[in-house]
């Protein structure tokens, strides 16, 4: 299983936002790049580069940051924030992007997302589930809809997409433990995909659990920046 560390970029800096929230902003003094380099030498291959000035503006603002991590590591990168047209999708791409992380488009917009994942690939999108009683929301969580999540995994599956990842919207920045039940259930209907676990996570053994139940991937964000989960601990978690 991977460790995804979760990077927020705001105005070229690493923050967090409680519950999506962008009133309830928490910064940090950690560089983007140097911490990508010494993630990677902890034997990290992944990170999830959220671009929150994008996301808020509808384009990628923060290419710069992206462009500087794929230059001076092997980070393999998957990019949100922005990213609602082919355009958008390109310039992330050119700025050294491995994959593209998506989430609103993919519920709202079905149709156009299926002509990007037809020109890009399927393998090259993360998909975001974010969810409330296990019911989709959109736009920042903003929006409830009426499209249970279960229904939105067998549109994605029949589409080609393999790489999911799903958030609890009531833990996520709250560090209080996975939704493990909700990705037990999807696990046992949909075998195929590749769930990556967002959201709650806040210790080791967390993710300890997460592994062991079967899932590809956990995104980790406020139990690394705030240490839970000590940085020493990717090593060790890396070569298992």
């Amino acid at each position: 299983m991977h460790i995804i560390p979760s990077f927020d970029i705001m105005d070229g800096r690493l923050v967090r936002l409680r519950q999506g929230d962008f009133d309830q902003k928490t910064e940090y003094p950690a560089e983007p790049l140097e911490l990508a380099r010494e993630l990677e030498a902890a034997g990290i291959r992944r990170l999830h580069l959220v671009d929150l000035d994008g996301a808020r503006e509808g384009r990628p603002i923060n290419l710069s940051v992206l462009e500087q991590i794929a230059a001076r590591t092997r980070l393999e990168i998957d990019y949100g924030g922005g990213l609602r047209s082919i355009p958008a999708l390109r310039q992330v791409w050119d700025a050294g992007a491995a994959m593209f992380s998506v989430g609103s488009v993919a519920v709202m917009a079905p149709d156009e997302f299926g002509a990007w994942v037809e020109r890009f690939g399927a393998d090259r999108f993360l998909v975001g589930a974010d969810v409330r009683n296990r019911m989709v929301a959109v736009h920042g969580w903003v929006e409830q809809t009426d499209f249970g999540l279960f229904d939105f995994l067998t549109r994605l599956e029949n589409l080609g997409i393999h790489q999911v990842s799903v958030t609890d919207i009531a833990r996520d920045g709250e560090l209080a433990g996975p939704a493990v039940d909700l990705y037990r259930d999807i696990l046992a209907h949909y075998p195929n995909i590749q769930l990556v676990a967002s959201g709650g996570v806040s210790s080791v053994s967390d993710l300890e659990e997460l592994q062991a139940m079967g899932c590809a991937g956990a995104i980790v964000g406020k139990a690394f920046f705030e240490g839970k989960i000590p940085i020493q601990y990717f090593k060790v978690f890396s070569k298992t």
